[in-house]
């Protein structure tokens, strides 16, 4: 945590949150494993954390902290700041402090995971090392009601009456923590988390180290500080850059070294921002009447967004480690078996993860509960392609995919039962909300493109195209794994081949009458929101009555139809390369790609067509358009990929998908790069009107296939 001192109020950073509105965050450069250099920049000042691991002894080794901290504008010497470290239980493990006066120097502890270790506070210094000639500590003692109340914690014990006083200058006054209060509305019994902090209050500019020690590294070389870790880090820095330009090829592409610089962020941010996760899902299943927590189990997971999805989700997962498994295979198929471990015995993985007290404090209630039935796209066959893929695949990738099969199975077999449509080969996801007259189209959370419209009236009649897409390439994967492993393949081979043949794809999917490939169901076009007429009682005063909502308003009954909505969901035959490169459809999805009144923008590609009648329509009255216009980085990854696939194939529109791909791709990356020189973030979506960032941010999750993108890794 950190504390910019002023004479008004106590501003205490500590987790990621928007309405912080930081100038910028984010990793710059971390490997993942062994070290990570990250800028925080806060209005008037810049903090950098580098941090260092060194393997060693029987519990992870050491590692070593430092946070060097200047003003912005150079020559501000007046700025105070405190650093605040803390080190925490969490439910197991035991803290003791070790004090000089009020300076807390160092804690031994002890954890399951841990054995027995020491953290020192090591004294300040300058940003070259030397000793700093003044600094005001203070420390805390404290219990906790969990990790997610450490920042009320904190807060509730700041206290103004302390001064700063170094020699020759002014005495002032700072904030530092106090007397340790009970949070309010905390019940005794209520489990305790051992907090301890140390805070150091300085002038700009000035550094700070702390170093952790593993009690069962033995043969230790020295602590990890001062010039030694200066070297090491330097040392992992030059690492990082050698890998980087081997696995990407930026350099020699061309790229400025700005735009490596990105795109090293980029990576750096998804691998700085991965979590390991341990607890529970609140989940209501068919086969009990009230929601039940499901066993507890870990889970270690790339996120969307440290500020505003610092979870799991399944779907996005797929695409992290599209990205991650390019870096680091071994690291993602860690990621890969642990997402399968929370698997229930029918095949189900809840879609989103929200374990623990930590993670449940950042979610609307109303999103905590899942559901067993519903489903969310199996990326991760996307990643197990590429994994089967990867040249030198020695018996320890088969040992591991040999213990993956029996899950793989299983999740496979879920959603060819639970998510079947109403004719054979087809798909339907369910969990689509069912109040149609709350919403002007019902969401499919499930599908994960959220409010992106389907048909108007959900029903058992309707049939998903992009869902008929997805399990067209797990029956692939499937197939190429059972037969490297020596399992039955037959059923998955047939699948691939029913799923992927053209004709039965366009009886089942095409649209004559609309030229493009659809969803079909019960459906009208004509929809609206409209304003609720409220009935005026005999008497009754117009300022009592209540506010009228907006209500979904049928102008044409619904019929089973195709669904009229060009965007993402149509381009699914093409995004997943299920169509033949002569196939005259292909030539009909590039015609609509390219169109700039419909999915083109030079930003990239709209996830619903301009001309669609739900064209940036709200959902509700509060209730924003989220896929319904704005650019997604992870389906125009798709598309440049798909754009890739058809131009090294020959066909009739082999030269049109090269000119395209050059074109999409060219656009794509400079937008990015140059709304993050811009605002200092990559963001979850992308305005298809001024390619500016929209939505939560920074959003290092799939937008980070932008690497990807720059060096041509598909």
């Amino acid at each position: 945590m950190w504390l910019r001192q002023a004479a008004a109020e106590a501003r205490l950073r500590h987790t990621c949150e928007q309405s912080d509105r930081l100038p910028g965050y984010g990793w710059l450069l971390h490997d993942g494993l062994h070290f990570g250099v990250q800028e925080i920049r806060d209005h008037g000042l810049t903090l950098r954390t580098d941090f260092v691991k060194r393997p060693g002894g029987e519990h992870g080794g050491d590692w070593s902290w430092r946070v060097t901290a200047w003003p912005e504008s150079v020559g501000d010497q007046t700025s105070l700041i405190s650093l605040l470290f803390y080190v925490a239980t969490d439910g197991q493990g035991t803290l003791q402090p070790h004090l000089e006066n009020t300076r807390l120097v160092s804690v031994t502890g002890t954890s399951e995971e841990l054995g027995h270790f020491n953290i020192s506070f090591h004294k300040p210094t300058t940003e070259s090392g030397e000793a700093l000639g003044y600094a005001s500590y203070n420390h805390l003692d404290a219990k906790s009601p969990g990790l997610h109340r450490l920042t009320d914690v904190v807060k509730s014990s700041l206290s103004n009456r302390f001064v700063y006083a170094a020699p020759g200058g002014p005495s002032r006054r700072y904030f530092a923590v106090d007397t340790y209060r009970a949070l309010p509305g905390e019940p005794d019994q209520a489990p305790q988390s051992h907090l301890l902090l140390h805070q150091v209050t300085l002038a700009l500019p000035c550094r700070v180290e702390v170093t952790f020690e593993s009690g069962s590294f033995a043969d230790r070389p020295g602590s990890l500080v001062g010039a030694v870790l200066s070297e090491e880090l330097a040392r992992h820095m030059a690492a990082f850059e050698r890998r980087f330009e081997e696995t990407f090829s930026l350099a020699r592409k061309g790229f400025s070294p700005q735009q490596q610089s990105f795109a090293k962020a980029a990576l750096s941010n998804m691998l700085g921002g991965m979590g390991y996760f341990h607890g529970h899902s609140i989940v209501q299943s068919a086969h009990s009447q009230h929601p039940l927590p499901y066993p507890e189990g870990p889970l270690f997971t790339a996120v969307p967004s440290r500020s505003f999805f610092p979870r799991g989700f399944l779907w996005d997962e797929g695409f992290h480690q599209l990205l991650l498994a390019r870096w680091d295979p071994a690291l993602s198929r860690e990621v890969i078996a642990h997402w399968l471990d929370l698997m229930n015995v029918e095949g189900w993985i809840p879609r989103e993860q929200i374990l623990d007290d930590e993670a449940r404090a950042k979610v609307p209630p109303e999103f905590i509960l899942q559901h067993n039935e519903a489903a969310n796209p199996p990326t991760l066959f996307l990643v197990l392609q590429q994994l089967l893929r990867e040249p030198g695949q020695g018996p320890t990738e088969l040992s591991y995919l040999r213990r993956l099969f029996p899950r793989l199975r299983t999740w496979y077999e879920w959603y060819n039962t639970t998510q079947v449509g109403p004719l054979p080969y087809t798909f339907r996801w369910r969990g689509r909300d069912q109040d149609t007259d709350l919403f002007l189209n019902p969401k499919t959370l499930t599908s994960g493109l959220d409010d992106y419209p389907r048909a108007s009236h959900p029903s058992p009649a309707e049939r998903h195209l992009d869902l008929r897409c997805w399990m067209a390439l797990a029956s692939g994967v499937m197939a190429q794994l059972a037969e490297r492993l020596g399992e039955p393949a037959a059923e998955y081979r047939h699948m691939q081949q029913a799923l992927s043949d053209n004709a039965l794809l366009e009886e089942q999917h095409w649209a004559k009458q609309l030229s493009m490939f659809a969803d079909y169901g019960n459906h009208s076009q004509a929809v609206g929101l409209e304003r609720q007429k409220v009935a005026v009682g005999p008497g009754q005063p117009h300022h009592q009555l209540p506010a009228p909502h907006l209500v979904r308003v049928v102008r044409k009954p619904p019929k089973l139809q195709f669904v009229g909505a060009l965007g993402y969901v149509s381009l699914f035959p093409f995004l997943l390369q299920l169509l033949r490169p002569d196939s005259p459809r292909l030539g009909s999805i590039l015609g609509d790609m390219r169109s700039e009144e419909k999915l083109w923008s030079p930003y990239g590609l709209r996830s619903l067509a301009r001309t669609s009648p739900l064209y940036m329509k709200h959902n509700t009255e509060h209730d924003p358009p989220y896929w319904r216009g704005p650019i997604w980085i992870n389906m125009n990854y798709l598309a440049v990929r798909a754009l890739h696939h058809y131009a090294s194939l020959e066909g009739p529109y082999q030269q049109q998908t090269a000119v395209l791909y050059q074109e999409l791709r060219a656009n794509l990356i400079a937008n990015l790069y140059r709304q993050y020189v811009a605002s200092g973030y990559l963001w979850e979506q992308y305005s298809d009107t001024t390619g500016q960032g929209r939505g939560c941010y920074p959003f290092t999750g799939w937008s980070a296939l932008v690497v990807l993108m720059m060096a041509e890794e598909y």
